[in-house]
């Protein structure tokens, strides 16, 4: 006999031999290239001895081993046995009758029956079993923490001196806070309604405070730092100084940074070589022609293009205009799934792809060294996809390549983009300073594309 155990984290499944008395006799890893190329669609039609016969193939090619870790679906169990079980059913069935006594209070009965239906059986699979669905809302039972108090998490368990690093920090912070706000928010209007009890408030996110407390030391990684990251950088080097007994001057310390002095380094010059790319602006009449022009001038000269736009219909209307006049185009934006995107990028990286079109999605993270064309459209609609640190995140996708350019179509210039467009101009003039001055020719970045066996799994097409 065979169990087959597939973790949604795993790229295959690993299948553990039982021999008669049910204990394993072998586990094996089945290969994931073997398992992409095994249609288990058309497999699972087959009769069984034939479906039986695949599945042992793939078995025999895989890896064998001698252990296999899998990791919970929820950290929240109960340990400790059946004592420690019914002081947690005794702590929820208390805070349940105090709850449905307010509830009765204020005339509302159709909550409290709700309540008392849901939270009833979850006791008692928690009771039988020591688990439920949705057990992480009685978190705070099981720890026995007070109410209130900060849940436990991973920064709990790190040494006291351990370095914080935060990539793209001017998105992520923000972050840090409204996770809380967003999630007691949502269990409030739950427990209002009766589908929760008010504990369930402590299974949340940390606070900032509580978020900062557990931070000994931080460092923030960013093209377009904002004023968060600015303003602790500073607060953490004067605290450093006060505790050393140092005023700036005499700490002897030198910074390089746009303002010297505040805790902020700047690292603009890249070994490539490689400058920022060229931003010109030009008017919205007749765009359509021109964009369709500097898209073909750009595949003509073995150059990739990024496209982006304000809205996700636009995204994807624009990219079969493309597809019309002949240009291989395809869309990206947040109703692709997660493998869908990695596959118009890996497709536009191997040319299968021309052109890709995107809203918000074009921005951070995207290191496509092919790409040597960005097109922001409506550059000049002023907002949150078309602010200062959109536009220099955006333009910083040509960046990878030796000439890189930056089309902007507006019919005005707004203060975002003449920040952006200067921002993009001083970074420019520093690398070809630093250039000139060493003796530096910029050399193309050549990123291999390692394959990836998931992408042949994916049926659905984005192009056409």
């Amino acid at each position: 006999r065979d169990v087959w155990v597939w973790p949604p984290y795993d790229e295959a499944p690993t299948v553990l031999s039982l021999d008669d008395s049910g204990s394993i006799r072998c586990i094996s890893h089945i290969s994931p290239q073997d398992l992409a190329e095994t249609d288990l669609k058309k497999l699972s039609k087959l009769p069984k001895n034939h479906i039986q016969q695949q599945l042992s193939r793939l078995v025999r090619n895989g890896t064998a081993d001698k252990s296999i870790v899998v990791f919970p679906a929820s950290h929240h169990v109960i340990s400790g046995g059946a004592r420690e079980r019914e002081r947690v059913v005794e702590d929820i069935e208390r805070e349940l009758k105090q709850r449905l006594e307010d509830l009765e209070s204020s005339g509302k009965r159709l909550e409290a029956k709700r309540l008392l239906k849901r939270t009833g059986e979850n006791i008692r699979q928690i009771a039988e079993k020591g688990f439920c669905k949705g057990i992480e809302n009685y978190s705070r039972h099981l720890s026995g923490k007070a109410a209130g108090s900060p849940p436990e998490c991973l920064l709990n368990y790190l040494p006291n001196d351990f370095l914080l690093i935060i990539d793209e920090s001017h998105v992520a912070l923000p972050q840090i806070g409204s996770m809380y706000a967003g999630d007691r928010n949502r269990k409030l209007n739950l427990i209002k309604h009766g589908f929760r009890l008010p504990s369930a408030l402590d299974n949340r996110p940390l606070t900032g405070p509580e978020f900062w407390a557990r931070i000994p030391q931080c460092l923030y990684v960013s093209a377009t730092p904002g004023t968060i990251e600015s303003e602790r950088a500073s607060e953490e080097r004067l605290r450093r100084l006060g505790e050393a007994g140092k005023s700036e001057e005499e700490s002897g310390e030198r910074w390089l940074g746009l303002r010297a002095g505040d805790g902020i380094v700047e690292m603009i010059q890249r070994p490539t070589g490689i400058p920022d790319p060229n931003v010109e602006v030009r008017k919205t009449e007749g765009y359509m022609d021109d964009l369709v022009n500097e898209l073909k001038y750009a595949k003509d000269r073995g150059e990739r293009a990024l496209v982006t736009v304000v809205t996700k219909r636009l995204a994807e209307g624009l990219a079969m205009y493309l597809q019309e006049k002949g240009i291989r185009a395809a869309w990206i934006h947040s109703e692709l799934k997660p493998m869908e995107r990695i596959l118009v990028l890996s497709n536009l990286r191997s040319g299968e792809v021309d052109v890709v079109v995107g809203v918000n999605l074009l921005r951070e993270g995207l290191d496509l060294p092919e790409v040597g064309l960005v097109v922001i459209c409506d550059a000049d609609k002023e907002g949150f996809l078309r602010c200062e640190t959109s536009l220099i995140q955006t333009i910083g996708r040509a960046a990878r390549h030796v000439d890189g350019r930056v089309l902007m179509y507006a019919d005005m210039m707004t203060g975002s983009m003449s920040r952006a467009i200067a921002e993009t101009s001083r970074r420019r003039d520093l690398q070809i300073r630093h250039n000139h001055k060493h003796g530096i020719t910029p050399s193309p970045l050549y990123k291999a594309q390692e394959p990836n066996i998931l992408l042949k799994v994916l049926s659905k097409p984005t192009t056409s």
